[in-house]
């Protein structure tokens, strides 16, 4: 028999400190590990050969110490270095999808987490497991603790006396929101955007330098916005809208045959198959209903996407666009839209994704979007061509990372932690999740 290896008193070492991050050293059975080791390390065994003093068998000693080893060891390891609930499994497997408005079998989820992350490989599990008979456990173990500058934050903001119960379980869940690792992480060095959906809040930065911050308008509770990494690449002026089959079925058709109302809204149905307009008055409701024909809100102001949309890549048709109800940023509460993300300055967000700081090019723009233009050479261009200032225009983006994430427990923009509401109840649902290592 070999004996314990150094490499056991190692791990043991990190694991004294696992209250550091809010969890329990029995979770990760460290007293009983230290006093099984120590039994066998001392051989008390008693007289016996094969039992120890209480009766119990060596070999029995032997395999516990084994098996906690190994499981506190890659529980740690694994947690630490990807966190210890998946959000792939955890948060796509809340919203349902029914087969019918019966509600009694489901299909599938709606995939509300799409963010590429790493996760453990049998390499990870293989080298892990190498490194135990080595002795550069310790750096192993070094180089699996996080090291983002929020998680730092929210690891020093947990060792402060005399937190309140709630702010350290709520600490604790953003910590585990910032173990998760992005395949592709958010470059911070050039321009970048971050939506944070429970502070309805988006921060449009320059490497350190926060340039426009807003309020935001995000998905409802029955149409999340899906958290998601992607890059903007375009942004459309005037932008028609292309309505959801979704909102066909469930808001509009029901007013099939009322040709105010789609006037009033500056709606075309056009048959899908042919791509001819349809009067108002000569549609019904199943007919909308059917799929085969597609609503359209016609560009310019009154347009639900406002004057601007900012498109990017993601699979669920969601982008940041401006809108034409702006009293939704003066709501505390602002979970309103289908999934998409309103923004409160869209211009001003425009300008940040422009290349150059032109004044001519500025003010093409705010004519297009309505708005008074500031240089002589505009004021004449909106007297000269006032029919133009409803055509859609696509001005190209480099680019830019956008990250819509989620934490309730964020720095503002003073640095300072600040909290914010679980709008969509993930915090619940990852607390649950890691409540087996705070027993």
């Amino acid at each position: 028999m070999k004996g314990i290896h150094s490499s056991a008193d190692t791990l043991i070492s990190f694991l004294e400190h696992i209250g550091d991050i809010g969890f329990t050293k029995k979770s990760f059975y460290v007293e009983q590990l230290k006093e099984d080791i120590l039994t066998f390390r001392n051989l008390d065994f008693g007289n016996d050969s094969v039992k120890n003093v209480s009766g119990k068998p060596i070999n029995e000693i032997a395999a516990r110490i084994e098996y906690r080893l190994t499981k506190a060891y890659l529980r740690y390891a694994i947690g630490q270095s990807f966190g210890y609930v998946n959000p792939i499994y955890v948060l796509n497997r809340i919203d349902p999808i029914y087969a019918d408005t019966t509600k009694t079998k489901i299909t599938g989820y709606r995939r509300l987490y799409d963010i590429d992350i790493l996760r453990p490989t049998d390499e990870f599990i293989n080298r892990a497991l190498h490194i135990i008979k080595t002795d550069s456990l310790g750096s192993f173990l070094r180089d699996c603790q996080p090291d983002s500058p929020l998680y730092l934050q929210l690891k020093k903001r947990l060792a402060e006396p005399g937190i309140s119960a709630y702010l350290k379980q709520l600490i604790i869940c953003n910590m585990e929101y910032s173990r998760w690792r992005e395949r592709n992480p958010l470059d911070t060095n050039g321009k970048y955007v971050f939506v944070n959906l429970p502070a309805f809040h988006l921060y449009a930065c320059n490497g350190e330098k926060n340039i426009v911050d807003m309020r935001i308008g995000c998905g409802a509770q029955k149409t999340k916005t899906p958290l998601l990494t992607s890059k903007i690449e375009r942004m459309d002026v005037n932008p028609v809208w292309n309505i959801p089959v979704s909102i066909i079925k469930n808001e509009v058709a029901h007013h099939a045959g009322d040709r105010d109302y789609f006037e009033r809204n500056n709606y075309d149905i056009i048959n899908r198959e042919t791509g001819e307009s349809v009067e108002p008055d000569e549609i019904s409701v199943s007919a909308l209903r059917s799929g085969k024909y597609r609503v359209v809100q016609k560009g310019g102001e009154g347009n639900s996407l406002g004057r601007i949309i900012f498109r990017f890549a993601n699979n669920f048709s969601v982008f940041l666009h401006d809108t034409s109800s702006k009293g939704v940023f003066s709501r505390t509460f602002r979970g309103v839209s289908h999934g998409c993300v309103r923004i409160q300055k869209p211009f001003e967000f425009a300008v940040f994704l422009m290349d150059e700081e032109d004044e001519w090019k500025q003010d093409k723009l705010r004519i297009s979007m309505g708005l008074e233009p500031k240089t002589e050479r505009g004021k004449a261009y909106i007297v000269d061509d006032e029919k133009d200032r409803n055509l859609v225009r696509s001005v190209s983006v480099k680019n830019v990372p956008l990250k819509i994430g989620y934490y309730t427990l964020y720095p503002d923009s003073t640095g300072i932690l600040k909290e914010y509401f679980d709008i969509y109840g993930y915090d619940k649902i990852i607390l649950s999740n890691i409540k087996q290592f705070q027993k």
